[in-house]
């Protein structure tokens, strides 16, 4: 047995544990979801307040104007004018029935405070008394409905009115127009702001395969961060990591299925950022700023427009707004990846397969299918040139021992022999390098993809996001203890267990081509693939079960089939 390929296959078992382990995705709690704090945009230091820093609970309680729309309900504090109060009614935050509904947004001084900041800075050489914080509005509105828009108005008291006004459509799109008329007889210059603003660093901050974070789409560039670059702009004096100035844009904070963003007017010249300030917790803010002061002369008035999108991740619908409210690429909130060309009409027909047949794993199996369908021929091509290799073999092995004295007669000898059987050696590659990115497109929409969340199969699947609540290891609950609580891989879940089984039968397809120390090795892995994937995702498992099926069924078909020109002889 020779040592050196033992070693080989150990190390190669290694990184595949590792790889796993690092790049797929782990289940993902969503028990309560992000919101975001942003603060003034371009100048996150500037005078534009803080919540946080301005400690507006202590003062007394300001009244709320509710929020009741079609997909979202809360209210908007008239203490600030903060939009710092929304759930997701559609949506909750497990299957149970009695389960609160999603949280997007929170205040501040919460367990996980996330609200949208819209107000005014004064240019330089301005001093004029602008809202802040802890500024009280006032409003003869009762609520904000799709049907009733708001006006929120305050007078400082110094000749300047400022009024926002609110408007919300039937999903997660809320209008937003700041005013301000000048009555000081004095010229100001003010500066329009809207942010979004996190306290508090989420405990899922993304993937491989999807983005979690800052994100921004400038002068037609998509623009993401992690969590971790933008603690680099609190060492800034501005506390600033990323600015970018173009006419329009959107940016804000993206989770795995939600989203809350700032989209600038399509035709004002803002300046996006990026920005961490340091604190006790911390303030993650993400938003803009006008480019250039606005000159309010006395008796006129001046006005922006810009939209907040506080809601779920759904593809057609961010397309929608694209098209509609002119705001560049905001599908590209959902992380599609450097295949997107690929990725997007997949995901698009997941979803009408989804809606037609009425299962998430249902839908998951048929798109699998349909693309085994269409890879067909390349697949083909590349079993049968790994058959054929197969089949010359143990010609092959038989040339190696006679000529090992001889290396360059034998590599002669055995190039002679592929070409008379028109094999070639690397022949099965190309078309494995073309199907790479599309099996991956495949895999990667599971990950972005709002309709798999608490999305039922059959059976004891009640969630393809969540993992296969079975283990085998207390015979599926009837022991009375939980056998992770000593070990998270003591997991063995039906799903994974099948799993393990359709990846022992493609091993036994092709390990008859592999060195025999490698294949001592290598037949333990199905059973590792049982411990370390019975806690992912279920739908995870049914896909990849359901494929390794597909793919046994296809190479047994094309072996069958696959003959040499020239039968080999001894």
């Amino acid at each position: 047995m020779d040592i050196k390929r033992i070693i080989a296959a150990t190390i190669l078992s290694a990184l595949i544990l590792i790889g796993f382990d690092y790049f797929m995705p782990k289940p993902h709690e969503d028990a309560h979801p992000d919101a975001t704090k942003i603060s003034a945009p371009a100048q996150l230091s500037s005078s534009a307040p803080s919540v946080s820093g301005e400690e507006p609970v202590s003062a007394p309680e300001a009244r709320r104007i509710p929020v009741q729309g079609t997909d979202v309900e809360g209210s908007i504090n008239l203490r600030g004018a903060l939009l710092d109060d929304l759930v997701l009614t559609k949506y909750r935050e497990t299957l149970a029935k009695d389960s609160p509904l999603v949280r997007l947004l929170d205040h501040d001084g919460s367990s996980q405070p996330n609200f949208v900041v819209i107000g005014w800075n004064n240019a330089a050489g301005s001093n004029a008394r602008v809202p802040d914080v802890n500024t009280v509005w006032e409003s003869s509105d009762q609520k904000l409905a799709p049907d009733h828009p708001v006006t929120l108005h305050w007078d400082n008291g110094a000749g300047l009115l400022f009024t926002i006004h609110f408007a919300l459509d039937q999903h997660y799109m809320f209008s937003v127009k700041q005013e301000v008329a000048n009555s000081s007889g004095q010229p100001v210059a003010l500066l329009p702001f809207q942010r979004v603003e996190r306290n508090y660093l989420p405990s899922e901050t993304g993937s491989f395969t999807a983005h979690e974070g800052p994100i921004a789409v400038m002068n037609g560039r998509l623009q993401d961060e992690s969590y971790k670059n933008l603690h680099k702009g609190g060492d800034h004096p501005d506390h600033t990591y990323w600015a970018q100035s173009g006419n329009g844009g959107w940016g804000g904070i993206s989770d795995k299925y939600w989203l809350t963003a700032i989209a600038a007017d399509p035709d004002a010249p803002v300046t996006a950022t990026f920005g961490y300030v340091p604190g006790e917790k911390g303030s993650y803010r993400i938003g803009f700023v006008s480019q250039n002061s606005q000159q309010i002369m006395p008796g006129a008035s001046l006005a922006q427009a810009s939209h907040v999108f506080a809601g779920a991740k759904v593809d057609s619908l961010l397309e929608g707004y694209a098209h509609t409210l002119r705001i560049p690429d905001f599908d590209k909130a959902i992380d599609f990846g450097w295949f997107s060309f690929l990725t997007r009409p997949m995901l698009h027909l997941l979803h009408w397969l989804y809606s037609y047949l009425g299962n998430f794993g249902l839908a998951l199996m048929a798109l699998t299918l349909i693309v085994k369908i269409i890879l067909f021929p390349l697949a083909s091509k590349a079993a049968a040139s790994s058959a054929r290799m197969r089949l010359l073999s143990p010609k092959v092995q038989e040339i190696r021992e006679k000529g090992k004295d001889d290396p360059l007669a034998m590599n002669q000898k055995i190039m002679a022999l592929y070409r008379q059987e028109g094999v070639n050696p690397a022949g099965g590659c190309l078309p494995i390098l073309i199907q790479a990115p599309i099996i991956f497109c495949l895999y990667k929409i599971l990950n972005i993809s709002i309709d798999e969340r608490h999305a039922p199969f059959f059976g004891w699947i009640r969630d393809l996001s969540v993992p296969d609540p079975t283990n085998l290891l207390n015979l599926f609950g009837l022991l009375p203890f939980d056998p992770t609580s000593i070990a998270p891989y003591l997991h063995i879940s039906i799903w994974g267990t099948a799993l393990g089984i359709t990846f022992w039968l493609l091993q036994r397809q092709t390990m008859v081509t592999m060195d025999p120390a490698q294949a001592k090795i290598m037949q333990f892995m199905p059973l590792v693939y049982v411990f370390f994937m019975s806690s992912f995702p279920s739908g995870l498992l049914v896909y990849y079960t359901w494929n390794n099926l597909l793919t046994f069924a296809q190479q047994s078909y094309i072996q069958r089939r696959t003959k040499l020109p020239v039968p080999v002889t001894r």
